[in-house]
Formats: C-alpha cells, structure tokens, sequence
C-alpha cells in the first residue's frame, strides 16, 4: 500500500506580504495586490503584484547577502515559514534528514542582468566572483538547504509556470518511494527586471490595466512575484510526531503538448485533468473546487473552460472555479505553488478564494467563475492547474484530510 502524503507546513511571499497570513486575508477577501510599477524608462508595463515594502536588509545580512539573489531570498523566507509552520526548527534532524525541491521559472535575473549592466553597459573588466552561484537556476534550492539545514537531497526543478506543481508532485513520489518522509517542496520566481520586462512586453500578452480571469473584459496577464513553499510529510511521520495536517495530496497529472511554444492545447490538457483524476482514484463528479490556471489571456481563459467541460460533462456546472492569479498575478514559476498553497488554504478554512476583477460575461467561459467573493463552502476534494508555456501541464489533486 502506498504512503499517504500530506501537507502540513505552508510559507507564502506574494504580492500581499511576506507571510502565509497576509496571503491568505489577501486571497480569501478577494483584495487583489496588483499595483502601479515604479516608472522604467522604456518599458510599457505599468502595473504589476510586487512584494511590498520588502527590505532584504531585514531578513539577511549583508554577507549573506552577497550570494542570495532576489528569487532565492523569497525561497529561503518562505522555506522558513514553511518548517516553522509545521511546528519544526532549521537544523534539527527530522530537517536534516528532509529533502528540498525549488522550482524556478527564470531563476536569478536579478543577478543576471546585473552582471549584464556591469560588463557591457558600465565597461567593467571584470564580474563579481560570486556571480555563477548567486545566478544559477539552483541556486535557491541550493540556499535553502544551507539555509534550513537540509542534507537530504536537494535540486531545482524548471517547467516555466508549472515548476511548482511539478516540484510538489516529484516531493510525493519521493516520500511515496520510502526515500525521504519530509520534503520542502515549491517554487520562487523574481521577475521584475528591465529585460524580463521588455521580453514579455514583446509577447503581446500582457494587460496594462488588470488581471481579469475567464471575464469578458480580459485584456492580458499581470506580472507577480514572491514564493510559495510546501512542507510535504509522510502520514505516519505526521501523525507520530502530533502534526497539525491541512490537507492531502491525492494525486496528480502531467502531460506534454509536443505541440505550439505558447498556445495551450485542450487535448493534452483534458488528458492531465483526467490522469489526476485516475491517479488519485476519483470521480469527476467527486471534486469541489479547481484552483484554474486562468491567467487571463484570451486563448487560455477558453481552453482551459474547454477542457474543464469535456472532463467533468454535467458536473461542470455545479464546480467552483476560481483564478487567485487575479489577486497575486501570475508569479510564472512561483505561480503554481502559491496555487496550491491557496487550495490547500481553501479546503482547510473550507472558503473558497474569489476570481477577482470580474466585470462581464465571456459566453465562452462558460463555469463558476467565483465572481469578486469568496465563498464559504465545505470543499472534500479540490484541484489545482497549471498549464505552461513549452506545453507542460501538471494537475494536482487534494482532498480534506480525513
């Protein structure tokens, strides 16, 4: 019989704040933390879900400093939230014995373009000899183990927008194998810098205005950044120890386009949604809620509908359907588990978090959409999506734990 995996340490940074508690009052009263971007010369992209009033100054020193680029200090704060939420300590054994998986979708550009600004715009001879380990995709995994205390394994994982979700889903298997009993497992992304700006400005999918999920007036995606990290645990690990448990995680999907670089496609979708289904040996008429992608753009918003109504026929319409992307913006790789740390959230606290900025009808988004309120509803089994650019899709199953 496979080990039962559960989730009982949740760490959030978003555009609402630094911790699981501003994420959640955020989310669960359908504020949404998308905000006016500083003015950078050039750029087009005027709005965005920064972390506010964010001093790295306050959480690290300026050694540390040194090698932590902005997407691994979100990792490590939310990391550390995550074990303390769980009621566990940095450095103790059950920690040390842990494994930490850290999804990225564009890893330390800060870093990046930095050294980028130094070398061909400043004409210094020299970049600074830390940059490679600051910089690289791995390098929040990396800090994060050092950091917590980690001596398990610990590695990056990049799948774009479904980095988290696949890192979560890679942590159950783990903890399923009998390798590991605890992983930190999620994702952290930091994308507000002048070239990844331009580069999504040039994609044509951004909105200058709000992030309007499955609604008429959508008009694009809004940047968001921060962190969301799970603390994933065997059931007897949890148990033996008195762990508070929020949910479990009862299987996933994951398939591949093999098809358009940035345009979804409702087959392989539909195929996710429904191997999640067989994999935790549920019925499509058995889920409650679906955390949607539903990043706003015009194609997504209806395939993503599409694949919903192929897969759950009638039931489709007595589903609650909901965007938090309309709140936090689309944090690319950060997105999918700051997802699944609103779902878990949501099935535990049994409210259901809005779609936010909702105006009109599309007749082609078709479902329960949760409109502007939260709603509160006893969940049993919740889903969250995520479908990235490339075609990589993963579908997460979860239910209250019983």
């Amino acid at each position: 019989m496979k080990k039962r995996v559960v989730i009982t340490g949740l760490g959030a940074v978003s555009g609402f704040g630094l911790t699981l508690d501003e994420f959640w009052e955020g989310i669960s009263n359908g504020r949404c933390a998308i905000r006016a971007l500083p003015p950078l010369e050039g750029v087009k992209i005027s709005v965005g879900a920064t972390v506010p009033d964010y001093d790295p100054d306050n959480y690290f020193s300026s050694d540390q400093l040194t090698i932590l680029d902005r997407f691994s200090q979100f990792a490590v704060i939310a990391a550390k939230a995550a074990i303390d939420d769980a009621g566990l300590v940095c450095g103790e054994q059950i920690m040390a014995d842990a494994a930490a998986i850290i999804g990225s979708g564009c890893g330390g550009k800060h870093t990046d373009e930095a050294t980028y600004d130094q070398l061909y715009k400043q004409k210094r001879p020299r970049a600074h000899p830390l940059t490679i380990p600051k910089g690289m995709p791995s390098a929040a995994a990396s800090m994060v183990s050092m950091q917590c205390g980690i001596k398990g394994p610990a590695f990056s994982l990049a799948s774009a927008c479904a980095s988290g979700s696949h890192a979560i889903i890679q942590a159950r298997m783990m903890i399923q194998s009998g390798m590991v009993d605890v992983v930190l497992a999620g994702a952290s992304d930091a994308p507000f810098t002048y070239g990844l700006l331009k580069s999504w400005e040039a994609l044509r999918v951004i909105s200058n205005d709000t992030c309007r999920p499955f609604c008429g007036e959508r008009s694009g995606l809004v940047l968001g950044e921060g962190a969301g990290i799970l603390l994933l645990e065997s059931e007897d690990h949890a148990k033996n120890r008195g762990a508070r448990i929020y949910a479990e995680v009862i299987g996933s999907g994951m398939t591949s386009d093999a098809g358009h670089v940035t345009r979804p496609d409702v087959t392989s979708i539909t195929k996710s949604i429904q191997a999640a289904l067989q994999h935790a040996n549920i019925n499509p008429d058995e889920v409650d809620y679906i955390n949607a992608h539903g990043t706003a753009t015009q194609v997504n918003d209806i395939v993503e509908t599409e694949a919903i109504n192929q897969v759950f026929g009638d039931h489709a319409n007595n589903l609650a359907v909901s965007s938090t992307k309309s709140m936090h913006g689309h944090a690319l790789g950060a997105s999918s588990a700051l997802e699944m740390v609103a779902t878990t959230l949501a099935i535990y606290h049994g409210v259901i978090p809005p779609t936010a900025n909702f105006t009109t009808i599309d007749k082609k988004c078709n479902l329960d959409y949760v409109p502007n309120k939260s709603r509160v509803q006893n969940i049993n089994i919740a889903m969250s999506n995520s479908f990235a650019f490339g075609g990589l899709n993963a579908v997460l199953a979860l239910n209250r734990y019983h």
